[in-house]
């Protein structure tokens, strides 16, 4: 093995040495000090790859090393791995980050195949609800799920002449009235309209919400060739109840979105590697099971390290190590938050964080929504160049942080 060989190849030598300073311990016998097989700690200084945080710490432990010492000198190690795997990468990920799956993803949406299909089931009806807590999958469902379903349905009573989505907005009866004019030709016409919560913490004008609602009810006068299908947020649906027409509409048509089980988010997290051509270790996709299983707003958690674990990968495999390194489940976020926000001057910085609170309403009495901001109402507040700037950072990190710079309309007015 030699010692310049790398991060890897250097850190094993340096753990075998540590094995030999500790008496010339057999794998055998320090198995029988830690929690890991005899072929797990031999793999760990065996040079192919790193080590996770955690194996490496059992290792050191019974070897009775110094673990403060010991963790300093993975995490300089894995950011060495880190750099190489990320330079000059151009591949595309297999995951989504936080970004939303779209219908051009529906090769890489896995673990919703069950509710895709009970979700085209109750499409056949005039009005229908998807209801879910925020960052329960609503979104991605309708875009790489129900919509390529659609477009795909065997049956001609299933696959419509048209399909529309589209989020409410400030004003969503004066913009989108023109949405539920169906298509002149065979067939029904599908109108999503997604993020439905809009129209109550966007449009301020209760006459407009209320000529918004009517236009969904439309589709269930007779031969109106039109199904309508809405994402709410969970938390929003006391203020649907407000609404006699919309409560009678949704009684017997409303789908809710729950948590992913294991079965379902072992897919997500495996098969869209395999389909790249990469492997999961079994050891991080059950620990990323256990993780995320039965975790409030787990799903956009997991797609982040996901995608951060994939940038942190050795060759084919996406491995615990790297997992750790991306910060884990809790941690991948921040840490790519705190790297973009580096990146600016103070200035820019302070800039970066009055734009993502323009791209907010807070919420009363529930979580905060998103805001989609025109560009002239940024420019207001800084220099056209220093906006133009920190949007270009937000938008090459948008799939790392919840308000991503795609919420965002450029149209100069």
């Amino acid at each position: 093995m030699d010692p310049a060989g790398g991060p890897v190849q250097r850190f094993a030598l340096e753990l075998r040495k540590l094995r030999q300073d500790a008496g010339g311990l057999t794998y055998r016998a320090l198995a029988r000090r830690t929690s890991y097989t005899v072929s797990t700690l031999s793999r760990a200084a065996g040079g192919e790859q790193l080590p996770s945080l955690q194996v490496t710490m059992a290792y050191v432990q019974g070897c009775g090393g110094d673990l403060e010492e010991w963790e300093r000198r993975w995490r300089q190690e894995e950011e060495e791995v880190a750099a190489e795997a990320v330079d000059h990468d151009d591949a595309e990920s297999p995951y989504q980050g936080l970004a939303r799956f779209e219908p051009r993803d529906r090769s890489r949406f896995f673990g919703r195949e069950e509710l895709v299909a009970d979700l085209l089931e109750l499409v056949r009806r005039s009005l229908t609800a998807v209801v879910g807590a925020s960052g329960s999958g609503k979104s991605s469902l309708l875009r790489a799920g129900l919509i390529p379903a659609l477009q795909t349905a065997a049956s001609q009573d299933v696959r419509p002449a048209a399909i529309r989505i589209f989020t409410p907005g400030a004003h969503p009866a004066r913009t989108h009235a023109e949405m539920f004019i169906p298509k002149d030709s065979d067939g029904d016409t599908v109108v999503v309209v997604d993020h439905f919560e809009e129209v109550f913490t966007l449009c301020a004008d209760p006459a407009e919400r209320a000529a918004f609602i009517d236009l969904l009810l439309s589709a269930r006068e007779p031969g109106s060739r039109l199904r309508v299908v809405i994402a709410v947020r969970a938390d929003f649906l006391e203020r649907c109840a407000e609404y006699r027409g919309l409560t009678t509409a949704l009684r017997k048509s409303t789908l809710l979105v729950g948590p992913m089980g294991p079965a379902e988010l072992r897919e997500a997290i495996v098969k869209p590697a395999a389909a790249a051509g990469l492997i999961v270790e079994r050891a991080l996709t059950s620990r990323l099971v256990e993780e995320v299983t039965d975790e409030p707003g787990g799903l956009p958690l997991l797609s982040h390290v996901l995608l951060e674990t994939w940038r942190r990968r050795r060759g084919r495999s996406l491995t615990e190590a790297a997992y750790e390194a991306a910060g884990g489940l809790h941690g991948a976020i921040a840490r790519t938050a705190e790297h973009t926000y580096a990146q600016l001057t103070p200035e820019r910085a302070e800039l970066a964080r009055r734009v993502l609170l323009r791209l907010i309403t807070p919420g009363e009495g529930a979580q905060d929504t998103r805001r989609p901001t025109d560009w002239s109402e940024l420019v207001t507040t800084a220099r056209a160049e220093d906006l133009d700037f920190v949007l270009e950072r937000l938008a090459l990190a948008r799939r790392s942080l919840w308000t991503r710079a795609a919420s965002i309309s450029r149209t100069r007015r």
